[in-house]
């Protein structure tokens, strides 16, 4: 190893005929005169110009403790660095709620983290930067407007991004926030309430929803937005036709544009701006944001200039809530390595397919084809080949689920009859229907006699529901029968002692079919930086109370100047 300064390790390098300080000429004889120093003097020679001996080691003395500061000071300044950043970062626990990832054969597990956008807010700053605290002034609760169930495979080769819309109608169950204790009983409610009871029951309430295991979550606020664009130094853009949303002040002309700070929120947030104008548009604008973030962060330059890579981890741990399972600057530092190893093309984004919630036009509940994208992130499977397209529609098998998951989970009912001798089989299972998004209206019972064999059993016309059923709980064709009644009765028999999965069933999940995963999931990668945010050809803004498009407000507004301007 060379030293930086001198060549070779402990070997000072001078150029030649370059003398060294305190070196003796040669006599011309080319012997020392006798005598000594004492005698040259004598005889009028010149004078010697040695340095004395001490002089040297006092010399290379100094220069060792110069060395020795230095090292000190660089290694406290880097212990600081490290100390600094750590106590950025705000980390709360899950306490198990998200479930457990499974190993795939090699040993590897996938990593699932929820990330959330809060609505808070619970600082002057956030209600600058959201508004709405006029008449309430700082508020203390908060939803999860933004939820992204981020989806790293256990071989780093690929990755999902799937948005679950701020309207779905879903059960949230019992919480308690460890930090304020407020708690609830359980209810059915729009999924971003639930952040209200704390990060970990808005965790718990998306892995009851989709049955995927999250082991991780990641929050932010309004100021972290902010922080994280300006610390990457903008985030590229393109949107379709000029644009101005007059509820997130979003104002941008036709084109690219480079947005920070306040403008990269206003862009994140806006819902009136985009698509159909609500929040379906907006996960689809979120996405483009996210992949240009990331293409961003992969770019040459970024993470290389100490500098920025300060301010991005400076920005980082202050704008995050994290789960104490990534509450330290290594384990952020690990999990943006796993993100990085991913490549752009092999990065899916996709939107949580819904269906009108027949209760509320306003809301929606789980859709047709949600279960087919669920199950492809909770087994593992990849949405994208190696060369990053879409992987080919699989087996029967497959296509028959994709038929099944036509009917939405949220919409079955089912009753759960306990035929063993083992008490509390019937909950169980009805529990674990629950957990994977089944209607809170099914119920349990006891057989009207012992059962050997699990049978599940459904009227006319209800053989998808029953196959959704089956899927869910990985029960076999074999066991399905149609009987006299109306509804769907699944009987547990004796050969399903224990466990929320029938046993002997398939051990390998089947080849994920993608057509079904993706349709109607506004599906892209992050390596398309050419896509533009389809700006919304609806009336869905007003301005001075005039319902208008995005593109009309802007043209009205002249005297507004752009967001990035």
């Amino acid at each position: 190893m060379s030293d930086p300064w001198d060549g070779p390790a402990g070997q000072a390098t001078r150029s030649r005929g370059t003398p060294v300080p305190g070196q003796r000429g040669a006599e011309p004889d080319g012997t020392r005169p006798p005598g000594g120093r004492s005698a040259s003097r004598a005889r009028g020679g010149p004078r010697s110009r040695r340095r004395p001996a001490g002089r040297g080691r006092r010399f290379l003395k100094i220069t060792g403790i110069c060395l020795s500061v230095l090292i000190v000071v660089t290694a406290g300044a880097g212990w600081w660095f490290y100390q600094h950043l750590n106590g950025n970062i705000h980390s709360v626990s899950l306490d198990g709620k998200g479930g457990t990832e499974k190993a795939d054969a090699f040993g590897r597990t996938p990593i699932n983290i929820l990330v959330m956008g809060s609505d808070g807010r619970t600082s002057a700053k956030d209600c600058k930067l959201g508004g709405g605290c006029a008449k309430t002034g700082v508020q203390t609760g908060s939803n999860a407007d933004v939820q992204m169930v981020l989806h790293i495979s256990a071989d780093r080769s690929n990755a999902t991004v799937m948005s679950i819309p701020r309207d779905t109608m879903t059960e949230v169950p019992a919480c308690k926030d460890s930090e304020s204790g407020q708690s609830t009983a359980g209810y059915y409610g729009q999924i971003n309430s639930a952040l209200q009871y704390g990060p970990a029951c808005q965790v718990a309430t998306v892995h009851r929803l989709t049955g995927i295991p999250i082991d991780h979550f990641v929050k932010l606020d309004f100021s972290g937005v902010v922080k994280m664009s300006d610390a990457v130094g903008g985030v590229s853009v393109c949107v379709s036709d000029d644009v101005y949303d007059t509820y997130s002040h979003l104002k941008l002309s036709k084109g690219t544009h480079t947005l920070k700070g306040v403008a990269a929120l206003e862009f994140v947030r806006s819902r009136h701006g985009f698509g159909d104008g609500s929040d379906l548009g907006r996960t689809i604008s979120q996405h483009i944001f996210l992949s240009a973030m990331i293409r961003k962060f992969k770019s040459a330059g970024t993470l290389t200039d100490p500098t920025a890579v300060y301010d991005l981890a400076d920005a980082a741990t202050k704008a995050l809530t994290v789960d104490d399972g990534l509450g330290s600057v290594n384990k952020l530092i690990a999990l943006a390595d796993d993100v990085n190893k991913v490549p752009t093309e092999r990065i899916t984004f996709a939107t949580m397919q819904t269906a009108p919630d027949p209760a509320d036009s306003d809301r929606v509940v789980v859709g047709a084809g949600a279960r087919s994208l669920f199950s492809t992130i909770a087994d593992d499977q990849p949405l994208t080949t190696g060369s990053g397209k879409k992987s080919a529609a699989a087996s029967a098998t497959a296509k028959a689920t994709a038929t099944a998951s036509a009917v939405p989970a949220a919409r079955i009912t089912v009753t759960v009859e306990n035929g063993t001798r083992i008490t509390g089989r019937a909950s169980a299972v009805a529990a674990a229907l629950a957990g994977k998004g089944f209607s809170p209206g099914t119920t349990t019972a006891n057989a009207p006699s012992a059962a050997t064999t699990t049978t599940l059993t459904y009227g006319a016309g209800r053989k998808p529901e029953a196959q959704t059923v089956a899927k869910a709980l990985g029960l076999p064709s074999s066991h399905l029968e149609q009987g006299t009644g109306a509804g769907l009765t699944l009987v547990i028999g004796g050969d399903w002692p224990s466990g929320n999965s029938y046993p002997g069933g398939s051990s390998s999940p089947a080849p994920a079919d993608t057509k079904a995963a993706v349709g109607g999931a506004h599906a892209s990668t992050a390596d398309q930086a050419k896509t533009c945010a389809k700006v919304s050809p609806y009336k869905t803004v007003s301005l001075d109370g005039v319902a208008m498009t995005p593109a009309q407000a802007y043209a009205a507004a002249r005297n507004k100047p752009d967001s990035d301007a």
